[in-house]
C-alpha cells in the first residue's frame, strides 16, 4: 500500500494527504465536542467550576421560598409582579427565573441575568450561541407550589457559556493544531528528500561516483533520484570506459612505437650502406629491402590511422537516398581491385533493385576497409567470394575469404573491423562476423526502405 502510495504523483499524494487529514481532524474534533459534558461534570466534581443551576441548596431554597409568594395573575399585575420579585433574585448573576400559569401556559412574572446587561458578555453569547447550538444555555422547568397555587417555573443558566466557548475555541485550535501537524508532516518529509538529493548531487559533484540515489518510488522526486542515479551510472561507466580507452591508447602507442622502432631502425642501415656505397653489387637488394620496410613502416602507420578513426568522437553520417545498386557498384570496383594484387574474386551478385537511406561516403570507407583487411591477411589462392541477396527488409552482403596460414594465429586488434561497425552502427545497419578455422565471412545487412 505505502509503495502503490509513493508511486502517485505528489500532487495526488497532497490530495490524498489533505483529505485524509480533513476525516482525521472531523473525527477528533466530534470526538472531543462528544465528550464535553463528561469533562464538565468532572470540572463540577472537582469544583473547578460552580453552577446554581447544579446547586441543590438553590432548588431546595426555590421549593422554600416559593410557599412565602403568590402567583401574579397576569404580567400586567405590577403590584404583584412587584411583590414576587425578591423570589426572582434568589438567582444569580447567571441565572433567569421565569413564571409561567400552569394550565394556561402564559407568561406572569420573571428577571433576565444580569450578566446579559453586560455587553461583553453578550456579544460573546450571540457569537457562541450560533458556533455551539446553543450549547451554553441550559434551562430546566418543573411545577411549583406557591402561596396561591401552582406555576410553572423556567429556570436558564448561562454560566456554562465560559466553559463551552473556551472548550469550544480550544477543540477548534487542537483540531487546526492536528491538520497543520499531519499537512507539516508530509511536506517535511518531501523536503528532506529533496535535501538528500542536494547532498547526494553535492557529493557527485566532488567526483565521488559510488554513492547510489535512494528510492522514492515512482513520483516527481522519485523519477529524479532515479534519473540522477541513471546519470551517476552513465558518468561512472564514461569515467571507465575513458581510463580504459586512454590506457588502450598509451599501450597501443608504445607498441606501435616499439614496432616502428624497428624497421626505421633496419631501413636507416640500409640508406646509410647505399649513401656510403660500399657493395654496389647490392643495390638493388638494399632498395628492394628498403622498400620492403618502408612498405612495413607504411601498414603501421596506417594502423595508428585507423585506430583513430575508431577511437575518435562520434561522426554525423550525411544521410541520402541510395540504390543498391551502389553497393553493387563499390562491391566490383574493391573486386577488381584485389584482383589485381593477385587475388581471384567470385562475384554472387543479384540483379534485384531496392532503395535505401545511407552516407556515400562511409559505405564506400566499409568495403574499403574490409578488402584492405583482405589485402593483408587474406590467402591469393583461395577465392575472394562477394555475394548479395535481397529479402523483403533487407539488403544482406556475404563477403568470405581464406586466411593465410602464417596470418592464422596472430593477435590482431581488429581495428578495421571495429571501425566498419562503428560506421554501420551509425548508419542504423548490422555487422557480423563469422569465423571457423581459416574461414572468414563478413555479413552485412542494410534496411530497404
Amino acid at each position: 500500500m505505502i509503495r502503490r502510495f509513493n508511486n502517485l504523483k505528489i500532487r495526488t499524494q497532497s490530495a490524498i494527504i489533505i483529505l485524509c487529514t480533513l476525516v482525521i481532524t472531523y473525527v477528533f474534533f466530534e470526538l472531543l465536542w462528544t465528550y464535553k459534558w463528561k469533562l464538565f461534570e468532572f470540572a463540577t466534581q472537582m469544583d473547578f467550576f460552580y453552577t446554581q443551576m447544579d446547586d441543590q441548596n438553590f432548588q431546595d431554597t426555590l421549593v422554600e421560598e416559593a410557599l412565602r409568594y403568590n402567583i401574579p395573575e397576569s404580567e400586567e399585575d405590577t403590584e404583584a409582579v412587584r411583590a414576587i420579585q425578591p423570589f426572582l433574585n434568589l438567582a444569580d448573576e447567571y441565572t433567569a427565573i421565569y413564571i409561567y400559569g400552569l394550565e394556561d401556559g402564559l407568561y406572569r412574572a420573571g428577571k433576565l441575568p444580569s450578566i446579559m446587561e453586560n455587553e461583553t458578555f453578550s456579544t460573546f453569547f450571540n457569537l457562541g450561541y450560533r458556533l455551539t447550538a446553543g450549547e451554553g444555555e441550559f434551562f430546566y422547568e418543573f411545577p411549583l407550589q406557591f402561596a396561591n397555587g401552582i406555576a410553572t417555573v423556567m429556570v436558564y443558566n448561562y454560566k456554562r457559556v465560559l466553559y463551552i466557548y473556551p472548550y469550544m475555541v480550544v477543540c477548534l485550535i487542537l483540531s487546526v493544531f492536528l491538520f497543520l501537524a499531519i499537512i507539516l508532516i508530509f511536506l517535511n518529509r518531501k523536503m528532506r528528500q529533496i535535501l538528500i538529493l542536494k547532498d547526494e548531487i553535492l557529493t557527485m559533484s566532488t567526483g565521488d561516483l559510488t554513492h547510489t540515489f535512494p528510492d522514492y518510488g515512482g513520483n516527481e522526486i522519485g523519477i529524479l533520484a532515479q534519473e540522477l542515479d541513471h546519470l551517476r551510472e552513465s558518468l561512472s561507466d564514461t569515467i571507465r570506459k575513458e581510463q580504459e580507452s586512454h590506457k588502450a591508447n598509451q599501450d597501443l602507442i608504445t607498441a606501435l612505437s616499439h614496432d616502428l622502432r624497428t624497421p626505421l631502425t633496419i631501413l636507416t642501415g640500409y640508406l646509410e650502406a647505399l649513401k656510403l656505397k660500399r657493395n654496389p653489387q647490392a643495390q638493388d637488394i638494399y632498395l628492394d629491402r628498403c622498400l620492403k620496410k618502408a612498405k612495413d613502416i607504411k601498414e603501421l602507420t596506417d594502423r595508428m590511422f585507423e585506430y583513430a578513426l575508431v577511437s575518435e568522437e562520434q561522426e554525423t553520417p550525411n544521410i541520402t537516398w541510395l540504390s543498391t545498386d551502389f553497393i553493387r557498384q563499390c562491391l566490383k570496383e574493391n573486386c577488381d581491385f584485389i584482383k589485381l594484387a593477385g587475388f581471384t574474386a567470385d562475384i554472387q551478385l543479384s540483379d534485384d533493385s531496392g532503395v535505401l537511406q545511407s552516407d556515400r561516403s562511409m559505405l564506400k570507407r566499409i568495403f574499403s576497409n574490409l578488402f584492405s583487411n583482405i589485402l593483408k591477411y587474406g590467402d591469393k589462392k583461395m577465392p575472394v567470394v562477394t555475394a548479395g541477396q535481397m529479402q523483403e527488409t533487407e539488403y544482406i552482403i556475404y563477403i568470405t575469404n581464406t586466411i593465410k596460414s602464417e596470418n592464422s594465429h596472430i593477435d590482431s586488434n581488429n581495428i578495421g573491423l571495429k571501425n566498419v561497425d562503428k560506421m554501420m552502427r551509425l548508419l542504423e545497419s548490422r555487422m557480423y562476423v563469422h569465423q571457423i578455422e581459416e574461414q572468414f565471412e563478413v555479413e552485412l545487412r542494410f534496411p530497404l526502405q
